[in-house]
């Protein structure tokens, strides 16, 4: 504590941070282990971590040809001007069986099927003894109904397309993976994830993001805001891309995930989303503790690195602090950490943008995570078009450091999952507002049979 004290004073007089990550250039100008150093724009670089599998020339195998891939993607997305969403699914349902129980046993996708009425017009409960119908005399005539009034939608936006989803195979030489961290962390907390789906043989990409692990740290707030960040990720994609490719992002890098799967459509195969929040645009508080100045949130430190191991871990012991220290976890400077929240302003990035997604999605939450409630993984479910959302009930926010055997069969099932399209079928319409949701149900289907049903009826934070 009083190192950090000490620090924070020159940090005050200088008018700077007194500790700046920069790369660490290898001796021989080589890459060591699959890091690499690229240059995204002038003077900005990254480090990242490219496992290229060695695969002979001649005996690729290349991706089977599918004949239940094929899905007719359509939906009709209405905004009204009163801020009511009405979605119509009109294309395909997906159901799969792709994810696994912690014990090892396979069960059915844990789907969400939501049939949302509009809040204003249901009535708040059933009436189990209706009431008789009133005699009407020959003075007496019944009222007109009421003429409703036809809102006019503020913005339409109808998506029609057929899109193939395909196994996906450590063997396709056309797949690669793509790992994106969140704030106050670095490519190391994927560490368990690289190296196993590196041994199946698919080919991996995971960047530091500016100011994190190895990457250069801008000493200016306009290099963390979230174009910034997203372009620096663009340039990435861009440069290791295959025709098919998977993100998998984690809390905030989820929304980098959705950006490049919204400008990628394509490109994109498939996503995960790992504790990443509700479909809701990005817009910094004001009143957090990270508009501190940065040498006092230097003083603050240690009570914010012990405030994140508390909430981002379900234990807080010697193995979980251990697994901080190894996956580099919160480990930027307090200059780094003020203008990454400060700069997550994404108004784009709302309902709409996320309902405009075509590509197959796994949620996957943290039953303790104490940053992501849960309800916010359900309304994402429920927004997006293909979605499976899973569970980890030992996990917390950083449940793939927690429970990595998990986080990677659960991973690799749905990298391998294809649509079967013997099991197609069309949906109702759903209708949503963007501020309370009623009787939204999730039902977790086992072995043919519903073992649940979650009922929620509470307003959404923004």
């Amino acid at each position: 504590m009083l190192t950090s004290i000490t620090e924070s004073i020159f940090c005050c007089l200088w008018g700077k941070t007194a500790s700046v990550v920069l790369p660490v250039e290898s001796s021989d100008g080589k890459p060591a282990d699959g890091f690499e150093f690229v240059e995204v724009k002038p003077g900005r670089v990254l480090r990242v971590r490219h496992i290229l599998p060695e695969r002979p020339a001649t005996t690729d195998e290349q991706p089977e040809p599918s004949s239940g891939g094929g899905v007719h993607c359509k939906r009709k997305i209405t905004v009204y001007r009163n801020g009511q969403l009405v979605i119509e699914n009109l294309g395909d349902v997906l159901h799969s069986e792709i994810l696994q129980c912690q014990n090892g046993d396979v069960e059915q996708c844990s789907t969400v099927e939501v049939e949302l009425s509009d809040y204003t017009t249901a009535p708040s409960s059933p009436d189990p003894k209706p009431a008789p119908p009133l005699l009407i005399s020959d003075q007496q005539k019944p009222a007109p109904p009421p003429r409703r009034r036809r809102r006019k939608p503020k913005r339409t936006v109808m998506i029609d397309t057929q899109r193939c989803i395909s196994s996906c195979k450590g063997t396709h030489a056309d797949v690669a993976l793509f790992f994106i961290h969140g704030v106050g962390g670095s490519l190391d907390i994927w560490g368990r994830q690289l190296d196993f789906f590196s041994r199946l043989g698919y080919e991996v990409i995971a960047p530091d993001l500016a100011g994190h692990g190895a990457s250069i740290a801008p000493q200016i707030a306009a290099a963390y805001t979230f174009y910034a960040l997203a372009e620096d990720l663009r340039a990435i994609f861009k440069r290791y891309a295959r025709k098919r490719n998977i993100l998998i992002g984690h809390s905030y890098g989820v929304s980098f995930c959705t950006f490049l799967a919204h400008e990628y459509p394509e490109q994109v195969h498939k996503v995960v989303m790992i504790n990443g929040g509700g479909p809701t645009a990005l817009e910094p508080s004001l009143c957090s503790i990270f508009q501190l100045p940065s040498c006092v949130l230097h003083c603050l430190s240690p009570c914010l690195a012990w405030s994140f191991l508390k909430a981002g871990f379900a234990r807080q012991g010697a193995k979980e602090k251990q697994l901080l220290k190894e996956g580099n976890a919160f480990n930027v400077s307090p200059f780094v950490l003020r203008a990454m929240m400060s700069g997550q302003y994404w108004p784009e990035g709302d309902e709409v943008y996320h309902a405009e997604l075509t590509v197959p999605i796994l949620l996957v939450h943290g039953m303790y995570d104490k940053f992501v409630p849960i309800d916010e993984d359900q309304r994402m479910a429920e927004i997006l078009l293909f979605a499976f959302l899973k569970v980890i009930e030992e996990g917390s926010h950083m449940v793939m450091m927690e429970c990595p055997e998990t986080v990677n069969t659960l991973l690799h099932e749905f990298f391998l999952w294809e649509p079967d399209n013997s099991k197609k079928n069309t949906v109702t319409k759903v209708t949503a507002d963007q501020t309370t949701v009623n009787n939204v149900q999730t039902l977790s289907v086992a072995n043919g049979n519903i073992t649940g049903t979650l009922k929620v009826n509470k307003p959404l934070n923004k």
